[in-house]
């Protein structure tokens, strides 16, 4: 395995100083944000495909650092119910994908995205019951007129580009939020759709992350280390939903926290051991999100704990077997 980061972290800083300050740390690999939510302020996708020169250069300052790209990430919304908003996330994502090719990338990150709830929806509109039965009649046409065409289209599109990993991240709010969505997503669509397992979103919503990481096996494409806090008490009085600002901490059900101080280093080198059970071998990309710390020492106590938990050599000969 490899250690990451999101550079989206610094993305008040130039690339290049950017870079100096990960590489000062001994990391591996660096995720880029090129369009969506995260923004692309260290990779605008249409200016470097669309110069030579600066592709040659952002090249070769990851070269310079001695790292490598674990992922292109364009997080968002391509199936949101305004058109405009669907055409612009499309567009990002697929810019991406050409990026991608260009500095020969197999993989990006993204969301599955989430639909309104008929073809005049204005907002998007994530169902998590099945009652009333209206609920069940959206979640079909969802899946069966929006995100599943959507999907094929997409893939074909990545697979002619040289893209053969999309990784979802399963996050509340998009059709894809959990293990079952992400299999039933890829069922449908292909091998090519798989996850950026981030275990954050799924420890508020009461889920096993080891218990998920079994599941998914090889389905897991690329890996985001971020961890969740949950408020025992506000949890107990109004359950895991919350929908209160993220800056509003000492009321919410739960807060993401830098790793180790939602759980401890034990629980976060069972992940690490269940990944290398599945075989993933791959980037654990640092997200740091957490309220609570400054961006330096967020990263600088993730990167500790991590660089301890993670399994960096091949495993040899059974030796004392």
């Amino acid at each position: 395995m490899k250690l990451g980061v999101f550079t989206c972290l610094l993305g008040n800083l130039p690339f290049e100083e950017a870079l100096d300050y990960f590489a000062s740390f001994g990391i591996d690999t660096v995720e880029i944000g090129t369009g969506g939510y995260p923004g692309k302020a260290h990779a605008d996708p249409e200016a470097l495909l669309g110069d030579a020169g600066k592709l040659a250069q952002f090249q070769a300052l990851i070269a310079k650092h001695n790292l490598e790209i674990s992922a292109l990430s364009c997080h968002a919304n391509p199936v949101h119910p305004d058109k405009k908003t669907a055409a612009d996330f499309d567009k990002a994502i697929r810019d991406t994908i050409l990026l991608a090719e260009k500095l020969g990338v197999t993989r990006i990150n993204t969301f599955s995205g989430c639909p309104g709830d008929c073809e005049t929806a204005k907002y998007p509109n994530w169902v998590t019951c099945p009652w009333p039965g209206e609920y069940g009649e959206v979640l079909k046409w969802q899946w069966e007129e929006v995100l599943v065409p959507y999907w094929k289209d997409l893939v074909r599109f990545a697979s002619a580009h040289g893209v053969d990993k999309i990784g979802l991240e399963m996050h509340p709010g998009f059709c894809v939020y959990n293990t079952e969505s992400l299999l039933k997503l890829r069922e449908a669509v292909g091998p090519q759709i798989g996850a950026n397992f981030d275990p954050s979103h799924l420890i508020w919503q009461g889920m096993d992350p080891v218990m998920s990481i079994r599941k998914l096996g090889d389905a897991i494409f690329h890996v985001h280390a971020k961890d969740t806090k949950i408020d025992k008490y506000n949890t107990a009085v109004n359950g895991v939903l919350d929908n209160k600002p993220y800056s509003d901490e000492i009321n919410r059900s739960w807060i993401f926290r830098t790793i180790g101080y939602g759980n401890d280093a034990a629980y976060w080198k069972e992940i690490i051991s269940a990944l290398r059970l599945a075989g993933y071998d791959w980037a654990v990309s640092i997200e740091h999100e957490d309220s609570l710390m400054s961006q330096n020492e967020g990263l600088s106590k993730a990167i500790a704990m991590l660089k301890d938990a993670i399994l960096t050599e091949q495993v040899g000969a059974m030796w004392w077997a």
